[in-house]
């Protein structure tokens, strides 16, 4: 019967300790300290029943033993690192799986997609669209768009936009009768909500305005719903700016206001945290970073 093998992280802190024939260099390389290197080796000599290395003039020298060790095992760790590589390199292909909002599919991803696909024609993207955040990320899924504040036990969240509420109307609304010059003028206009009533009520309550009836208007149980009904004329939204902003650059709705309503809550791509460096998910992660900073940075300078 062969021996079991011997203590992986002690040979791992071998390796790293005869390659630099230094314990200090070892343990930074190996984000440990230099007593933990330390301790590994004496676990693998008492293993192993040898001394592995000897001091000699305050340097490091591997024994006999130690330098035929080192010479079987380095290419084993080279292999190791390289299969690595090229698992990670195969799962940067194939197909992505991606929830997300209704509302988050239609209005922001969708119209983008076709620029990840063109920097990623090797992945294939596949959304699914789900009501509720709280377990859409199945074991079918791989990556997710969360709204909310971050903290979800065993994922990692990485943060990609804060939100802020803005009334939007169709630009027709403006030139109607019932005159839009301040936000008490909306007592004459329909408002349109987006789940609930309360956002209008924080609204108008931090615009210093009162008696407002909030109770009347249409709610939509998505957001995309009530931007929709907004641009058709049917009313004032306070839609989520980041949803909103592709009908505002073509021109179906209009900010009458400048006043926002900040939300507590913001958008994350969220994954399981061991699957965070898997090629794909890592790729998908970098361009949806990159296309929120590139967004904002652009409405930094319009603005």
């Amino acid at each position: 019967m062969s021996k079991r093998l011997p203590p992986l992280n002690a040979v791992k802190a071998f390796e790293a300790a005869a390659r630099h024939l230094s314990f200090t260099r070892a343990a930074e390389e190996l984000f440990v300290t230099q007593a933990a290197v330390s301790h590994q080796i004496k676990a693998l000599e008492d293993f192993l029943g040898l001394k592995l290395f000897r001091r000699k003039n305050r340097s490091l020298l591997l024994t006999e033993e130690g330098q035929s060790y080192f010479l079987d095992i380095k290419d084993i760790f080279i292999e190791l690192g390289e299969a690595t590589n090229r698992l990670l390199a195969r799962s940067a292909v194939g197909s992505l799986t991606v929830s997300m909002s209704p509302s988050f599919a239609i209005q922001w991803l969708v119209p983008r997609l076709a620029k990840f696909s063109e920097k990623n024609p090797d992945i294939d993207v596949r959304i699914k669209a789900v009501d509720s955040d709280a377990s859409s990320l199945t074991d079918d899924v791989d990556v997710a768009i969360y709204y909310g504040q971050g903290h979800w036990p065993g994922l990692r969240a990485d943060k990609l936009r804060n939100e802020v509420l803005i009334p939007v109307c169709s630009p027709l609304l403006l030139k109607g009768p019932k005159p839009l010059s301040q936000p008490s003028d909306l007592k004459l206009h329909t408002l349109l909500h987006d789940s609930s009533r309360q956002d209008w009520q924080a609204w108008f309550r931090q615009c210093g305005v009162s008696e407002m009836n909030v109770n009347q208007g249409p709610i939509f149980s998505h957001s995309s719903l009530v931007l929709q009904a907004a641009a058709h004329g049917q009313g004032v939204a306070l839609g989520y700016s980041v949803l909103a902003q592709p009908d505002i650059k073509a021109g179906r709705l209009v900010c009458p206001f400048p006043d926002v309503l900040v939300s507590k809550d913001a958008y994350y791509l969220v994954c399981q945290q061991n699957h965070a460096e898997i090629g794909k998910i890592s790729a998908f992660r970098e361009w949806m970073v990159d296309m929120f900073a590139e967004e904002s940075r652009s409405e930094l300078l319009s603005g």
